[in-house]
């Protein structure tokens, strides 16, 4: 596993956005994951973009799938901001 390859595309994550954006309620907690698996500075860097490193997102995607080059599925992405935010709001 290279981890400075492009782990997936745009188009390999349009499924999984398109699942996301279907469901504003976990627009806040996609947007939180995203910022907190962000790069420290990651504004810093032209263009500024707050993607995970594909180093992790490589690893991510082979525990996951098997595969470091696996798209990840549209029901697992929303069942996981499900579940993380069951984590946030706890007794609830």
């Amino acid at each position: 596993m290279e981890p400075d390859r492009p782990v997936l595309t745009l188009r390999g994550w349009a499924p999984a956005v398109v699942a996301v954006l279907h469901r504003p309620d976990l627009w806040p907690v996609a947007l939180v994951v995203a910022l907190r698996l962000a790069p420290a500075r990651w504004w810093r860097r032209w263009p500024p973009r707050p993607r995970p490193d594909p180093g992790y997102l490589a690893f991510r995607m082979q525990t996951a799938y098997g595969d470091p080059d696996r798209a990840p599925d549209p029901d697992d992405l929303v069942a996981w901001l499900e579940w993380c935010r069951r984590l946030r709001r706890p007794g609830r």
